[in-house]
């Protein structure tokens, strides 16, 4: 008698172990796409991370061919300052001038 109660208990226990594998089962296809998921957006971020570093690299070394090229710029209006004499102000003539010279 006692032996037909362990085998029922034991039929039991199996049938509830039975049932919450298949429950698993049937969530583990959703879980591993899922997981696919993220996955692939977790590469699409590290590609989207190594290309805004490639621009912040591309951006510092445009900012510095800015600065050198403002620099020449300095330098090549303090030369023509050096050569030109000092400016004259320019009369321009107007139309009631007439014939007097400039």
């Amino acid at each position: 008698m006692v032996r037909w109660f362990v085998l029922g208990a034991l039929l039991v226990s199996l049938l509830v172990l039975a049932v919450a594998v298949r429950r698993v089962l049937t969530r583990l296809s959703g879980l591993l796409r899922a997981a696919q998921a993220l996955q692939e957006r977790q590469e699409h971020a590290n590609q989207l991370r190594d290309a805004a570093l490639t621009l912040q690299r591309r951006g510092e070394e445009l900012q510095e061919r800015i600065e050198t090229v403002q620099r020449r710029i300095g330098v090549i209006r303090g030369r023509r300052a050096a050569r030109l004499p000092a400016a004259q102000p320019v009369r321009w003539a107007s139309p009631t001038d007439g014939d007097r010279p400039g």
